[in-house]
């Protein structure tokens, strides 16, 4: 799959079926559109686009919220449904500022060449949200492209979407939103030098930088860790690990029976059973007598036959 980091880079295309969204989590709601993309863009022998933004407009606009996937697993994810290439969008101020009916004038019609496009019943866009369906169906046919409207999914009666899966998250209930996502919760990264005060309490962790300033997930947990195909069980922490006085978020994970060097390799940590949050401690002694009580905890849930 083709990535394309900003409309100066993307050369105007004579044809293409596309989709737009944020897209986080990939979730099934998500991949319903996104199949549908794939198998009409193979039907009319035209690419298939996907339009994404590098700053999500309620960040731009203050009202940031926690990805569910950091940048690479997304782009990922589209790749592993076939779509053929990946517009990302930097959303600034200018772009903020552009009209409804210059988005697709300027960016659908001029810069993508669209012939057809797949939108949520939910869509909006524009200088203040005021295009939608019925002002890109009106459009449509005025630069001749199809319009195609995809309506959402729910799941026992509960509409799929990102802000559900970040509340399931938020509350620990990975059961329910391994099945909106359609694939358990991870959250993946490459392996970095820490301050090693874990191996000082006979805790060493794998460090995992996350790239984001709010997480769906903080506290303690269950969690299997998959490296170079080997799944390992373990338990992590992602927080800011206020005992030890921190101020950034991090994910740190202890590997049962695990002793490799993996620095600078990429682990994919998933996340099964939320044991706790995090709290501050008085003493390095108490946060030990803790992690070998979360590490018991864990132990017992992954000898659960059910498990």
């Amino acid at each position: 799959m083709e990535l394309i980091r900003g409309l100066h880079n993307l050369k105007s295309l004579s044809g293409c079926v596309l989709t737009i969204g944020n897209f986080d989590g990939i979730h099934v709601g998500h991949q319903e559109i996104l199949k549908k993309l794939v198998k009409k863009a193979e039907e009319l022998g035209l690419p298939s686009l996907v339009i994404s933004f590098s700053v999500t407009p309620e960040t731009f606009f203050g009202r940031p919220k926690a990805r569910i996937n950091n940048f690479r697993d997304k782009h990922l994810l589209l790749e592993s449904l076939g779509v053929d290439k990946h517009l990302l969008i930097r959303f600034n101020k200018s772009f903020s500022e552009l009209k409804a009916a210059d988005f697709v004038n300027k960016v659908l019609v001029e810069k993508t060449g669209v012939r057809y496009c797949l939108v949520g019943d939910d869509f909006r866009f524009g200088k203040g949200r005021e295009g939608d369906f019925s002002m890109l169906k009106q459009m449509s046919l005025e630069h001749n492209f199809e319009l195609q409207k995809i309506k959402g999914v729910s799941i026992e009666g509960l509409r799929v979407s990102s802000s559900e899966i970040r509340n399931m998250l938020s509350k620990g209930d990975f059961k329910s939103a391994e099945i909106f996502l359609g694939r358990p919760f991870s959250i993946s990264g490459k392996v970095a030098h820490g301050d090693q005060i874990g191996r000082t309490i006979g805790f060493p962790t794998a460090n995992i930088g996350i790239k984001r300033k709010l997480s769906p997930v903080l506290g303690v947990y269950s969690v299997n860790i998959v490296h170079n195909s080997d799944t390992y069980a373990g338990v992590c922490n992602v927080g800011r690990r206020p005992t030890l006085g921190g101020t950034k978020t991090l994910l740190e994970v202890f590997i049962f029976d695990f002793d490799q060097e993996i620095y600078g390799e990429y682990v994919n940590v998933i996340f099964r059973q939320k044991c706790r949050n995090e709290i501050k401690f008085g003493s390095f002694d108490e946060l030990k007598k803790q992690i070998e009580r979360d590490v018991e905890k864990s132990q017992g849930y992954f000898k659960t036959p059910t498990n």
